[in-house]
């Protein structure tokens, strides 16, 4: 299907510029009617019988499968959760740090990280990446290791500014652990995640899923505890609740994903478009042109990912809203003095010039 087909099996763009998959990506046409689909035959036929529970195990398998192929690695190798943070909580629990351990993580790390980062137990290191030039992240986050350091959790896309983290070099120079937030990467660039140790996947922003889905990649599923185990972790039980793990990383599954929502999932990872990610280069790009040439201080360099963040003539929270009520929706990021744009696969150029003219008509 060409761009302008697939761009009108998104209800919402037929009115709206739609710039804010970094939080919710929008739903495709496809997904609410295996949604609605889903709905019908649970309220006709009941969620009962093996039948019923044939197809949940299905849908898992589905979903757990091409989420793996995203990701490069095997479906073997990855559980399914509800979300980036609770794919988080899930390694941090499990993994085992203690008060002498430290983790070395970023400035420009999402709540989803950083809340479970400092429950953990260990010391968090905070690395100074944000407002630095893009290619001293690598040096800067290694200044932060010492011989304490037990883990390094950060997100591959910084969702402040949507700089590309230098992950897999970090992987390479330390052989530490590697927890990723893959949250404004999986889906909006290629991702390669076999080598790295833990690599979360959020299903409702650049995947346009339904919420709440996520996922997360476990290299080596022994070697880490399970820490809160759901019914999908055990392969038997005894009476007493000693249990026997699953054989991969599905002892991980954080539990029960509504049918409706995993039936929505499929529909959508199914409907994208090969060429998504070079799509959502070139839109990101342009929306990065036409912002600087407006006038307006751009934060995220170019060749990075589909984030683009800028200063606004005016105050960040105000200047959202009024942009909404003109029919244009992007983020204000609490903090930075920053708002945030999200350019997708399906971002016409239309709707960048809607940005730059609501943007013009905020500060009239």
């Amino acid at each position: 299907m060409t761009f302008e087909e697939l761009r009108a099996q998104f209800p919402v763009l037929e009115r709206i510029a739609y710039l804010n998959a970094g939080s919710m990506g929008p739903l495709m046409r496809a997904t609410g009617e295996a949604m609605i689909e889903r709905t019908r035959r649970d309220v006709e036929d009941g969620r009962g019988g093996k039948p019923y529970f044939d197809e949940v195990l299905r849908l898992r398998a589905e979903v757990r499968s091409r989420i793996a192929a995203l990701l490069g690695v095997t479906e073997e190798n990855v559980a399914l959760t509800a979300s980036t943070t609770d794919s988080c909580n899930v390694v941090l629990a499990g993994f085992g740090l203690r008060p002498e351990d430290e983790v070395v993580t970023t400035d420009s790390e999402h709540p989803g990280l950083l809340l479970p980062l400092n429950v953990s137990g260990a010391r968090v290191v905070v690395a100074p990446t944000t407002g630095r030039p893009s290619r001293e992240a690598l040096e800067t986050i290694l200044s932060a290791v010492t011989p304490r350091t037990r883990l390094l959790a950060l997100s591959h896309v910084a969702y402040t500014t949507g700089h590309v983290l230098p992950v897999h070099e970090l992987k390479a120079e330390t052989g530490l652990p590697v927890l990723v937030d893959g949250a404004q990467s999986v889906g909006a660039i290629p991702v390669e995640a076999r080598e790295i140790d833990f690599y979360t996947v959020s299903c409702q922003k650049w995947l346009c899923g339904p919420e709440p889905i996520g996922a997360l990649y476990v290299r080596e599923p022994d070697a880490l505890r399970i820490a809160a185990p759901s019914y999908f972790s055990q392969a038997s039980m005894e009476k007493d609740g000693r249990f026997e793990p699953k054989p991969d990383a599905s002892r991980f599954d954080s539990g029960w994903v509504g049918v409706p929502a995993l039936a929505g999932l499929v529909a959508a990872l199914d409907a994208a478009p090969d060429w998504r990610y070079e799509r959502s280069a070139e839109a990101a790009s342009r929306c990065r042109d036409a912002l600087a040439a407006a006038g307006f201080e751009v934060v995220t360099g170019p060749g990075h990912a589909a984030l683009v963040s800028f200063v606004p003539h005016g105050d960040p929270a105000e200047t959202v809203a009024r942009l909404y009520e003109e029919g244009v929706v992007i983020r204000d990021l609490p903090g930075t003095g920053w708002c945030r744009v999200s350019c997708g696969w399906w971002t016409s150029d239309g709707d960048i010039e809607r940005l730059v003219a609501a943007l013009a008509k905020a500060v009239d």
